[in-house]
C-alpha cells in the first residue's frame, strides 16, 4: 500500500513539493508559536491575537500559490516573530505603551450598580455581561461587589461578602498544603524523571501496586503521588484507588 501511495507521488512531481512545502510550513509555525509562549486564545493581549492571525494568513500562502517561492513565506513569519518579541519588551519595560497597547482594566460593576457608560466604552450589552457573570458561577447583579474587564477580555468578579465562599481559614481549620502531584507511571510506563524528582524507588512503587491488588506496572494507567504521601493509582479498566503512604516532600519538588 505505502509503495503504491509513493509511486503515485513520484509520477506528480507538483504533489510531492506541495506536501513538502506544507510540512516545511508546519513545522516552522509550530516552532514560532512555541517561542512566543502558550497562551490560551482567550488569554492573549489584543497584540499577540493580531500577531497570531497575521502569522496564521502568511502560512497559508505558500500551501495556496505553490508557484511563490517558500522564503518569500518564511521572511516575513520571522519578521512577526521578532516583532513580536520587541513589543512584548516594550509593554514589559513602558506602562504607558502597556496601556496603550494592551489597554487597562475596566470596572463595569461597582457598589453603586452598573456603569453603562463603560460598558457603551467597550461595546458590550448587558447580554454580554450576564453571560460573563455566569461564566464566573454568578447569576445576579446584586451578588456582586466589583466586575472588572480585563484587558484580555475575561471578567474577573468580586463577590459581595454574603456570597463569598467559605474558606478553612474563615472556619480556624488547619490543613495540610496542597501538594502538587508527580505522574510516576502513565500507560504502564515509569518516568524515572519524576522518580528521581520525588526519591523514590522502584520498591516503593511496587509495594504500592501490590497494596491496589494489581500484579505488574503493565496494568497501571495513572500513577500519581503528592507532597503529603496520597497516592492515586488508576487500573486500565477500573476505577481509581486513593493509598495513602508514609511518604512526606511536603510538596517541595
Amino acid at each position: 500500500m505505502l509503495l503504491h501511495i509513493f509511486f503515485i507521488f513520484s509520477q506528480n512531481a507538483d504533489m510531492l513539493i506541495f506536501i513538502f512545502r506544507v510540512l516545511i510550513v508546519y513545522i516552522i509555525v509550530l516552532l514560532y508559536l512555541r517561542i512566543m509562549g502558550k497562551r490560551q486564545l482567550g488569554e492573549m493581549q489584543p497584540f499577540e491575537l493580531v500577531i497570531t492571525l497575521i502569522i496564521a494568513d502568511i502560512a497559508t500562502l505558500p500551501m495556496t500559490q505553490t508557484s511563490m517561492p517558500l522564503l518569500f513565506s518564511l521572511i516575513p513569519l520571522t519578521s512577526i516573530v521578532v516583532l513580536h518579541y520587541l513589543v512584548s519588551f516594550l509593554v514589559r519595560k513602558s506602562i504607558v505603551a502597556r496601556r496603550v497597547i494592551n489597554g487597562k482594566p475596566v470596572i463595569v460593576i461597582s457598589p453603586s450598580g452598573v456603569d453603562y457608560k463603560k460598558m457603551q466604552e467597550l461595546n458590550m450589552n448587558f447580554d454580554d455581561l450576564m453571560q460573563s457573570l455566569r461564566q464566573c458561577n454568578y447569576y445576579k447583579i446584586e451578588d456582586v461587589q466589583y466586575a472588572i474587564m480585563e484587558t484580555n477580555g475575561t471578567l474577573s468578579v468580586i463577590p459581595k461578602s454574603h456570597c463569598s465562599p467559605l474558606t478553612t481559614g474563615d472556619a480556624n481549620l488547619k490543613l495540610p498544603e496542597t501538594s502538587l502531584p508527580l505522574n510516576i507511571i502513565t500507560a504502564g510506563k515509569i518516568l524515572n524523571e519524576n522518580i528521581k524528582l520525588a526519591g523514590i524507588d522502584k520498591e516503593f512503587i511496587n509495594e504500592i501496586i501490590k497494596k491496589a491488588n494489581l500484579k505488574s506496572i503493565k496494568e497501571v494507567l495513572l500513577f500519581t503521588l503528592d507532597g503529603n504521601g496520597k497516592v492515586i493509582i488508576q487500573p486500565y479498566n477500573q476505577e481509581f484507588k486513593e493509598i495513602k503512604t508514609n511518604y512526606r516532600a511536603g510538596g517541595k519538588w
